[in-house]
């Protein structure tokens, strides 16, 4: 797996023995998110629209936007709400203003109830065409602002001047000819700010034509992200974080899964491997407690990264297998000798193969069945034994918990002769003769047991 490409397949074998795990994360992410929306109130939003007539630019829209949005605008409707714990900082968060096609600003309003986003959308717009005014006319003339009344007020200040000029002492003293030049150039002056006038953009008087298009719709619903999105992103972020845990960890595995990296960690060499038909009740691990049963309840001790079991043979092409094993292991030996068949604990195929094995092997050699934990491996001491070898299923375990293994058996004085692999398949009907043989294994080792 951690060569392999991530394929579809990967992804639906995670899905199908993993589904028990995958639901109950899911379950459990709908939860965070539904405790996660108790923390934060449902929130409603709504927008009024503000019309601005005439002919704008995009770059004019969206300075009117960040002026409906400004500290300004926000301040004086805080103080015109005067909302309890609620200012001007508070309420900025709440407001977004956007320009849109047409000429529309839309101001947004947000507030914990459908009342309070309604009145603060529309408070925001009439304060937004308040200061708009403000800012061409001052708000004290409206007259002023426009500009045909600029040019009337610049016409009769020209014609007062002429008047002034005309009634001016037409000696040709030194006074009235300073009087008259002064005169003169006040005329040309406001001559050319009339020119200027006619030259100026409309659009600087646009803004005290702005208007609000009606009152700001009361929402319905909860603006986003609602109770049930919460819920449902919960459920969906601990669903996919769960898939690429999978995934992550199966890349990251460190678990032996050829024969020959298997037969390197124990320092050995491969006698052969046998098939272990069986239940899933059969092929878990053991293990009792609250934590083994959790485990089985959501199919964790059931590997989802390893091939499905391929289908077997009859009885007797499996008890093949086991013979050639029995078989090789006479081979190395010139007399019948006692050896010690060690299984690690909580591998279910490589228990059943162990005992189907013995059963097998029978007095040539004779074989003894023992479960070596790996947390701290303990192998019996060298008494009637002389060797040992370690049986169990592939993809289980890593190099350092084999070499604990190798490590415990040099301690108690054994050789490890041999490795056998046990792998689980799929019978293709019922077993004849596999409960008789497990049951002779037992009372093999049980009698082996009394003997010593």
């Amino acid at each position: 797996m951690s060569d392999d490409t991530i394929r579809l397949v990967t992804i639906g074998r995670i899905f199908r023995r993993r589904w028990r795990l995958l639901a109950v994360l899911a379950v459990v992410g709908g939860l965070v998110g539904y405790g996660t929306s108790l923390l934060f109130p449902p929130q409603y939003t709504t927008s009024a629209s503000v019309l601005l007539p005439g002919a704008w630019q995009e770059r004019e829209l969206l300075t009117q936007a960040q002026i409906a949005t400004s500290s300004v605008v926000i301040d004086r409707t805080a103080a015109t709400l005067k909302w309890a714990g609620v200012g001007g900082t508070e309420l900025r968060d709440r407001v977004t203003a956007t320009a849109s096609n047409g000429n529309i600003i839309e101001i947004s309003g947000t507030a914990d109830t459908p009342e309070r986003a309604q009145q603060l959308s529309d408070q925001v717009a009439k304060q937004f065409v308040g200061y708009a005014a403000r800012l061409t006319g001052d708000g004290t003339d409206p007259e002023a602002a426009q500009p045909e009344a600029l040019r009337q007020m610049v016409q009769q200040a020209s014609s007062r001047i002429t008047e002034l000029a005309n009634a001016a002492n037409p000696g040709q003293t030194v006074e009235s000819v300073q009087t008259r030049t002064e005169l003169a150039k006040l005329r040309t002056a406001l001559q050319e700010a009339v020119k200027k006038l006619d030259q100026a953009d409309p659009a600087t008087f646009k803004s005290a034509n702005m208007v609000v298009m009606g009152p700001a719709a009361r929402p319905t619903g909860e603006a986003a992200p609602t109770r049930m999105q919460l819920v449902a992103a919960g459920a969906l972020s601990f669903f996919l974080f769960a898939v690429i845990g999978h995934l992550t960890a199966a890349r990251m595995s460190r678990r032996l899964r050829t024969e020959g990296e298997i037969a390197a960690a124990l320092g050995t060499s491969l006698l052969g491997s046998v098939d272990v038909p069986g239940d899933r009740a059969e092929l878990r691990p053991g293990g009792r407690g609250p934590k083994a049963l959790l485990r089985r309840l959501l199919a964790l001790d059931v590997r989802w990264d390893l091939p499905v079991p391929h289908a077997s043979g009859d009885e007797a092409s499996r008890r093949i297998r086991y013979r050639r094993v029995c078989a090789r292991l006479k081979d190395r030996f010139a007399a019948p000798r006692r050896l010690l068949l060690l299984v690690p604990e909580g591998d279910g195929p490589a228990r059943l193969g162990a005992e189907q094995l013995a059963a097998e092997a029978g007095k040539d050699p004779l074989l003894r069945v023992v479960e070596v934990p790996l947390a701290r491996p303990l192998v019996p001491d060298h008494d009637e034994e002389s060797g040992a070898v370690v049986m169990l299923s592939a993809g289980n375990w890593t190099a350092l918990e084999l070499g604990g293994i190798t490590e415990a058996c040099a301690d108690a004085g054994h050789e490890v002769v041999g490795l056998v692999l046990a792998g689980p398949v799929v019978t293709k009907g019922k077993r004849s003769g596999g409960r008789a043989s497990k049951k002779a294994a037992i009372a093999n080792t049980d009698a082996e047991g009394g003997e010593r």
